[in-house]
């Protein structure tokens, strides 16, 4: 049966704002304490889905989770009713309230790490939710990923949803914003291609000024949980030195899909090995690899930060070719710019760049690429995950309409503290959850 790549964007939540919580993080810590514009946000968001769906890409919506969460709050110590918890915390305690209010979990590309049947031992598609224990605001996410993934992927013929890895650093996990696979068509086995910033117990080179997020140690139970073949996983460490510059993830260096990996020079340690061992177990499953590799001389490592040049989506078109998905701010910088019209004129597998506004999202730090989770699915698989969450002209229409319904146009720290915030998205996601048709998927509904 034929398989295709989907692409599950997160839809972004109602508390959108600019926290600065992401140490490591530079447009995060940039943009701390000024006003967000969540309705413009989800709008930005959805109209990328919509144009995907339109050029005939699988496109998937994923919920966003409820916030604030009051559940933090009451399991550190704020109680009463859940005004006067909100009440307390923004006195008291107003870096808890933002981590409990954060809308992280839209950058969706954290959320899970997915391998397909084609490269499972069961023949299923299994998802692991990452735990994400290097910050607070996103270490809460991973319950509710689960849970979601569960009503949205629940047919176990087809599907293994996981509990995440336990929450201590040695095994921290930062989802598919460190993984991408490789393979000649996407429902034959390929290779599955793991990136780590630091090893707990290998050790080895590490950066000085901002944290590592992703341990060799998580990545390797990732793949022994999903039951991946010994030869169908590489495993590569990130340059430290571009993460001391703000790489805090891989997919802020580097993106890859099918038999193309797009790269900047100083992506990886050992750069010539982590390509000769791709190559090499590429080789036997009759999929070459081709390497773009973009010189620092280019497009320099705080270029590709501020741009998010790899941040990009890398899609195939029924005609084979390349598209890569990048946000406006690539036109905005010279020097990208220039280089992503040389790509396309070169001839190689890259044909086409689509340019998108997402604004909002980048003064974040996520650009299209953390926006979605990438899932590839076969005929019966795809008929197998609950309707309700594809991107049509219909579903467009109404979560449009639900987004200028429910968001606020402006949201600044100190409306964290508003008490009618949680009744608004409540209401926002329980009307929400009629409209994916996913059931009762918060606490606030059970």
């Amino acid at each position: 049966m034929q398989a295709r790549e989907a692409n599950f964007d997160g839809l972004v939540g109602p508390t959108h704002n600019y926290a600065g919580l992401s140490f490591g993080n530079v447009a995060s810590q940039t943009n701390e304490k000024t006003v967000a514009n969540p309705l413009a946000a989800a709008k930005q968001g959805l109209r990328k889905m919509k144009r995907l769906a339109d050029l005939g890409f699988l496109q998937g919506v994923l919920p966003p989770q409820e916030r604030p969460s009051l559940r933090l709050l009451r399991e550190l110590g704020f109680s009463g009713s859940d005004a006067r918890v909100i009440e307390r915390a923004a006195k008291e305690a107003p870096e808890l309230l933002a981590a409990a209010s954060s809308a992280s979990a839209m950058w969706t590309a954290n959320a899970a790490t997915v391998s397909p049947s084609a490269d499972t031992e069961d023949g299923r598609v299994h998802f692991t939710p990452a735990n994400l224990t290097s910050k607070l605001h996103r270490a809460i996410e991973h319950e509710a990923t689960r849970r979601t993934l569960a009503v949205i992927f629940a047919d176990e013929r087809h599907f293994a949803v996981h509990e995440a890895l336990p929450g201590t650093p040695a095994l921290g996990d930062e989802g598919a914003a460190n993984h991408t696979r490789f393979c000649s068509q996407y429902g034959e086995r390929g290779v599955e291609f793991f990136v780590y910033g630091r090893s707990e117990y290998r050790r080895g080179p590490e950066p000085r000024r901002y944290p590592a997020r992703q341990t060799f140690e998580a990545s390797r139970a990732v793949a022994q949980r999903h039951r991946l073949r010994e030869d169908a996983t590489v495993y590569a460490q990130q340059n430290p030195e571009v993460i001391d510059e703000g790489v805090f993830h891989n997919d802020v260096i580097a993106v890859g899909n099918r038999e193309t990996l797009f790269c900047h020079e100083r992506a990886f340690v050992d750069q010539p090995g982590v390509y000769y061992r791709l190559r090499a177990q590429l080789s036997p499953l009759d999929a070459t690899f081709n390497v773009i590799e973009v010189p620092d001389a280019r497009v320099t490592v705080s270029d590709a930060v501020s741009s998010y040049l790899f941040n990009s989506q890398l899609l195939t078109r029924a005609d084979g070719r390349d598209v890569l998905v990048v946000p406006q701010e690539c036109r905005e910088n010279p020097r990208v710019s220039d280089y992503l019209d040389d790509l396309v004129a070169g001839g190689g597998p890259i044909g086409e760049v689509l340019v998108f506004e997402l604004r909002e999202s980048m003064k974040n730090g996520g650009g299209p690429a953390c926006l979605r989770l990438r899932v590839v699915l076969d005929e019966a698989e795809r008929a197998a995950v609950k309707p309700g969450v594809w991107i049509d002209d219909a579903l467009f229409a109404r979560l449009d309409g639900w987004i200028g319904k429910h968001y606020r146009d402006r949201l600044a720290p100190d409306d964290l503290s508003d008490p009618a915030l949680i009744v608004e998205s409540r209401t926002a996601l329980d009307e929400l959850t009629q409209i994916l048709g996913v059931g009762s998927l918060y606490d606030f509904q059970r």
